[in-house]
C-alpha cells in the first residue's frame, strides 16, 4: 500500500523531471581558431529515477539515484563533446551533502559514458557545482600521476592554515595529496615523516608486536557479553568501542586506552567540520585546544613503539612538524576501521567457503612468529570489501593551472573527479564486478591496477594503507578464532550481485562460539 511519504516523493520527482525538460541547454564557449576549445560550465539537467522505491531496508538500491538523459544537444554544442555531459551527476538521494561533497550515481555515469564515450565529461551537480568527470582508465593514471602543482586537493586560497575543521578532517590522517593542502617543502617533509612513521609499503609494521597485542586484547570487546546458546551480537556501536580503544593505544599508548572523552572531542570536531560559524567557531576551537592538550600529555610520556612516539623522534628541520596534530589525524583515520571490519565479516558470513579459509589462516597465524601480522587471505578479504564499499567513493582535486584533457582546455580552478566506486565495480571492465571475490587480490599486479583505488595511487596514496590492512585483518582474525559468523543482517545473496551500498549502522552479526 502506498504511503503519504511515497506519494509526496513521486510528486517531487515528477516536478523535477518537468522542470528539467523545460530547461534550455547552455552553449559551449568557443576558442580562437587553431586552439583547443575552452570548456564552458556544462549543462545542468538534474533528474530523478522513475522507478518506485522498494521496501525499506538497510541495503540501499542504486536505482533510486539513476538519472535520465535529455534530448541530444544541437550540433553546434558537440564540438567540445568531452566537455558537455547532457545531464547532471546527482547527489545521493535527497540527503544534504557535506560541504564540498560530491556523490555520483553509477546509473548516471553509465548513461554518461554511453553518450560521451571515454572522453572526460564536464557536468554540473544539482547544487550547481561544475565537475570534470574522468571515465577512462587512461585519464585515471594521469589524475594520480599529476603533481600537486597541477592537481591539488584544494585551491591555494582555500589553504588558510590549521583550524578546528581542518584538524578534524579524517582524510588528512594519511598525509596524502588527496587529504589536504600542500605548501611546498614543509608539506613534503610532513608527508615523508608520516610515511616513515606509518611504515608505508611495509606489510608488517615495525611495532607490530605491541600493536597486535593491543588489537587482540581489545578484540575481546567485540565478542564479549554472550547471549543465549553461546551467541554474540556484533554491531557498529560495539565495533567502534573496541577499535577506538585499540587506536588510542596504538597512537598514544596504553595510558590512553580508556580515554573516551578524547574520542568524544574528536568526534565532535569532525561533526562540526568546515561548516562552523559564529559562536560555534569559538566552541570548536575550545574543544580543539582541549583535545590537543590531552594528546600532548600522552605524547610526552609515550614509548617509542607508539605512532606519536615514533613521530617525536624525528628531527624538525623546517620547524613545521607537529606530532600532536599528526596523532589527532591518525586517531580520526582509524574511525574508518569499524565500518570496514563489519562489512568484511558480513561478507564472510554470506560466503561460508571463504570464511572457512579465513578461519584456517587465523588459526595458523597464532604460530606464525614475526610474520603473524601478514594474514594475506584476510587482507585480500579486507581489500575486496573496500573495493565493493570504498571509504571514499569519489576522489576530487582542483587544477591550479590551465589543463588540457583530450584536446579540450580547462581553466585553473576546475574540479576534477574520479568516481572510484564506479570504476572499481564497472561490469564492463572488471570481472565479477558485483561479486565478493577475494582471490582477485592474489594477482601480483592487482595492487597496481589503476581502476582499483581503495587507498589511491601515486603521490596521493595513503601511507597508512598497510597499517590499516594489518589492523583490520588482525581484528577479523581475533573474531574468527573463537567464533563463527552464523547470522547476518542484512542477508546477502552469496551468488547474485551484491548491493551497491551497505549502511554499517544496519549491520547486525550473530557470532556463535566454536
Amino acid at each position: 500500500m502506498r504511503t503519504v511519504q511515497g506519494a509526496a516523493l513521486d510528486g517531487l520527482r515528477a516536478r523535477v523531471r518537468a522542470l528539467a525538460a523545460r530547461r534550455r541547454p547552455e552553449r559551449a564557449g568557443r576558442s580562437p581558431r587553431g586552439e583547443a576549445p575552452l570548456a564552458d560550465r556544462g549543462p545542468a539537467v538534474p533528474g530523478l529515477g522513475a522507478e518506485a522505491p522498494g521496501r525499506r531496508t538497510f541495503v540501499k538500491d542504486s536505482s533510486r539515484y539513476a538519472a535520465s538523459a535529455p534530448a541530444p544537444a544541437p550540433a553546434a554544442e558537440t564540438t567540445a563533446r568531452a566537455a558537455l555531459a547532457g545531464f547532471g551527476v546527482l547527489l545521493r538521494g535527497l540527503a544534504r551533502p557535506r560541504p564540498g561533497d560530491v556523490r555520483t550515481s553509477a546509473a548516471a555515469l553509465r548513461a554518461l559514458r554511453a553518450r560521451q564515450g571515454d572522453a572526460p565529461a564536464l557536468v554540473r551537480t544539482r547544487s550547481g557545482r561544475t565537475v570534470l568527470v574522468l571515465l577512462d582508465p587512461q585519464d585515471l593514471r594521469r589524475f594520480y600521476d599529476e603533481p600537486v602543482s597541477v592537481l591539488a586537493a584544494a585551491t591555494p586560497d582555500k589553504c588558510p592554515g590549521p583550524n578546528p575543521g581542518e584538524a578534524a578532517d579524517p582524510a588528512g590522517s594519511a598525509g596524502s595529496a588527496d587529504s589536504g593542502c600542500s605548501r611546498g617543502e614543509p608539506g613534503a617533509e610532513r608527508r615523508e615523516v608520516s610515511a616513515e612513521v606509518l611504515a608505508a609499503g611495509r606489510p608488517v609494521h615495525p611495532s607490530h608486536g605491541p600493536f597486535l597485542a593491543a588489537l587482540a586484547e581489545e578484540a575481546r570487546h567485540l565478542t564479549g557479553s554472550a547471549t543465549g546458546a553461546g551467541t554474540v551480537l556484533l554491531d557498529l556501536a560495539r565495533a567502534r568501542y573496541a577499535v577506538q580503544r585499540a587506536a588510542r593505544r596504538i597512537v598514544l599508548g596504553d595510558a590512553a586506552a580508556a580515554d573516551e572523552q578524547l574520542s568524544g572531542w574528536l568526534t565532535q570536531l569532525r561533526a562540526e567540520g568546515r561548516g562552523v560559524r559564529g559562536g560555534r567557531v569559538r566552541a570548536a576551537r575550545s574543544v580543539h585546544d582541549r583535545a590537543r592538550a590531552r594528546i600532548a600529555e600522552y605524547a610526552a610520556r609515550a614509548d617509542g613503539d607508539t605512532l606519536v612516539g615514533r613521530a617525536g623522534r624525528h628531527a624538525d628541520r623546517t620547524g613545521t612538524l607537529d606530532p600532536v596534530g599528526q596523532a589527532q589525524r591518525w586517531l580520526l583515520a582509524m574511525d574508518a576501521v569499524p565500518d570496514t571490519l563489519l562489512r568484511t565479516l558480513l561478507l564472510l558470513g554470506a560466503h561460508p567457503a571463504e570464511q572457512d579459509l579465513a578461519v584456517a589462516e587465523a588459526a595458523a597465524g597464532v604460530a606464525a612468529g614475526p610474520d603473524r601480522g601478514e594474514l594475506p587471505r584476510l587482507r585480500a578479504c579486507v581489500r575486496e570489501s573496500l573495493r565493493l564499499y570504498p571509504v571514499v567513493p569519489d576522489l576530487i582535486r582542483v587544477t591550479r593551472t590551465e589543463t588540457e584533457w583530450r584536446g579540450v582546455r580547462y581553466p585553473a580552478g576546475t574540479s576534477v573527479l574520479v568516481p572510484a566506486a564506479f570504476h572499481q565495480r564497472d561490469p564492463e571492465r572488471v570481472p565479477a564486478a558485483h561479486v565478493f571475490v577475494p582471490g582477485r587480490w592474489k594477482n601480483p599486479g592487482a595492487d597496481q591496477d589503476i581502476r582499483m583505488a581503495p587507498f589511491s595511487h601515486g603521490g596521493g596514496r595513503c601511507p597508512g594503507d598497510q597499517l590499516g590492512l594489518m589492523a583490520t585483518a588482525a581484528l577479523c582474525a581475533e573474531v574468527l578464532r573463537g567464533h563463527r559468523v552464523t547470522g547476518t543482517r542484512p542477508v546477502l545473496d552469496p551468488v547474485g550481485p551484491l548491493p551497491t551500498t551497505l549502511d554499517p549502522y544496519g549491520i547486525r552479526l550473530t557470532l556463535t562460539r566454536r
